[in-house]
């Protein structure tokens, strides 16, 4: 490595890994070593755009997801089973460096050992509030940085009862791997339906009616026109708003915005599990999309919990009186993965056959308006919703903050455009995002799960909020910083009850209807 000029990032951490039982003539059995051959052909790759990114101090993030299972979890299965997928996969077996003569970053090929990113402390399973310490716990990892000496992934494994699940996992990933959708969809990858063991869980796809007659053709024709005007105009507008908020626009001061270098504090990482079938009644209702209902309920959950805060700030702490000052501008960032994604089948195919699938981050964001207010019907949350998302859907605004991003690192650098990213992203107020899950019980490695809550660390907000879909529930998933939100369990409380006040209104609606 010294002759090619290259060395390991220097960050490390002192985390202990797992005893898995092994006697010391046994500990480095578990080293898995790339093939001679092809070690020479992948042992350095070269690292994109977004992954230099991500290895800026402006920008390193990474990415946590809280497994729930329903069974104690077997560590040794656990193991054997990240051997035969994970391991697999080239960004898990790969470590970054820098060419000390070039100054560019790749990606370098090493030999992995699985006990050293499994972490299982030793447990009271009697503890008192064993709920707080998988809170504390699952929070302590938001300040601790990876080990940039070894591939960028940790399993913790807590084996202690819960109110939700018997046993918790937890996966930490630096960002710089791959983009959230492309490491969720591995995940997924790596489990099975419940009710059949070889078989890929079940995520629900869209489907799009085609028409073949002439009048058909017309119809195709007209929307095609229409289509691009929409496209082009909203495009422009979305343009002049985001190289607005480059320059001087900023979301509003409310108690949930974060201050400079709220990315560096630590964050309490918190979740909510909800009916995913209360939200197919509002859908179905309406006639809208789950992403509608989701964005409704962020917008209604939000501006119920700022009321109350503004309401205690001026003391007169009622939740029922307006308490919202006029004129708030609060934004989200919302992510999206521009690249196609290779789906679940693809991703469990690659980890068995080493298939040199493409993989890494193409990501851009759009900056989408929440109006707050508190309505007279509470369906109106969910109608400017759907008429800011409709927008949105007929916008190219994340590829063109993609292709901003990575024009001013081609003509600036990474730390330039690490910085710019960081300035967009500080001038809204949170991050959302929403991913379809599985539509049934699914396994991990033997494992049942009973929830997943992902979420990600590092980026200047102090509220990230990730709705994931699983059978018939929707966890509420959310990093916030408890200098600026010190009670986020009532933040959960409002999302909550905005669901339970849309189902009310939809049916209210209909009996009235009858």
């Amino acid at each position: 490595m010294g002759s090619l000029g290259l060395k390991p990032i220097d960050t490390k951490t002192n985390i202990e890994p797992c005893k898995l039982g092994m006697t010391n003539g046994q500990k480095n059995s578990t080293v898995v070593v790339v093939e001679e051959e092809q070690k020479e052909q992948v042992q350095f790759e070269p690292a994109s755009p977004a992954t230099r990114l991500f290895h800026t101090k402006s920008l390193s993030c990474h990415i946590i997801a809280i497994l729930g299972c329903t069974t104690k979890i077997n560590v040794d299965l656990i193991k054997k089973g990240l051997e035969s997928t994970l391991l697999n996969h080239p960004r898990f077996t790969s470590i970054p460096v820098v060419d000390e003569k070039k100054g560019v970053r790749k990606w370098k090929q090493t030999t992995v050992n699985v006990g050293n990113h499994m972490v299982c402390p030793d447990l009271d399973p009697d503890m008192d509030s064993p709920d707080e310490f998988i809170e504390n716990y699952t929070s302590s990892l938001t300040t601790i940085p990876m080990d940039m000496t070894k591939p960028l992934w940790e399993v913790h494994i807590l084996n202690v009862k819960t109110s939700e699940a018997e046993a918790t996992g937890i996966l930490k990933l630096h960002h710089s791997i791959g983009d959230g959708m492309s490491i969720i969809s591995l995940i997924l990858a790596c489990t099975r339906k419940a009710s059949d063991s070889e078989a890929l869980p079940t995520i629900p796809t869209s489907s799009k009616k085609e028409c073949s007659d002439e009048a058909g053709f017309c119809r195709r024709f007209c929307f095609s026109v229409w289509f691009l005007l929409m496209v082009f105009w909203n495009t422009l507008v979305d343009a002049i708003m985001f190289f607005a908020t480059v320059l001087f626009l900023k979301d509003t001061n409310t108690p949930i915005k974060g201050g400079a270098g709220v990315e560096h504090n630590p964050k309490r990482l918190v979740h909510r599990t909800t009916s995913l079938d209360d939200m197919k009644i509002v859908k179905n209702a309406l006639n809208l999309t789950i992403n509608d209902v989701v964005m409704g309920i962020a917008q209604a959950g939000i501006s119920r919990y700022l009321n109350r805060r503004y309401g205690n700030k001026n003391g007169r702490g009622s939740s029922k009186t307006n308490n919202l000052p006029k004129n708030i501008r609060l934004r989200g960032s919302i992510v999206f993965n521009i690249r196609p994604s290779a789906g679940i089948k693809v991703l469990a195919e690659m980890m068995e056959k080493k298939s040199k699938a493409k993989w890494g981050n193409k990501i851009g964001y759009v900056l989408t308006s929440l109006p707050i207010s508190l309505p007279e019907n509470p369906l109106d949350y969910i109608h400017q919703a759907k008429a800011i998302i409709d927008k949105k859907k007929l916008s190219l605004e994340s590829r063109l903050s993609f292709a901003a991003a990575k024009l001013t690192q081609d003509i600036f650098g990474s730390n330039v455009a690490a910085k710019l990213t960081n300035r967009v992203l500080s001038h809204t107020t949170i991050l959302l995002s929403n991913v379809v899950g599985p539509q049934e019980e699914i396994t991990f490695f033997g494992h049942k799960l009973a929830y997943a809550a992902p979420t990600i660390c590092g980026l200047p907000h102090a509220l990230i909020m990730h709705f994931q879909s699983y059978c018939n529930k929707m966890t509420i998933s959310m990093s916030v910083d408890p200098l600026v939100i010190p009670d986020p369990y009532q933040l959960c409380d409002d999302f909550e009850d905005s669901l339970q006040m849309f189902k009310n209104a939809v049916i209210k609606e209909s009996e009235a209807a009858v």
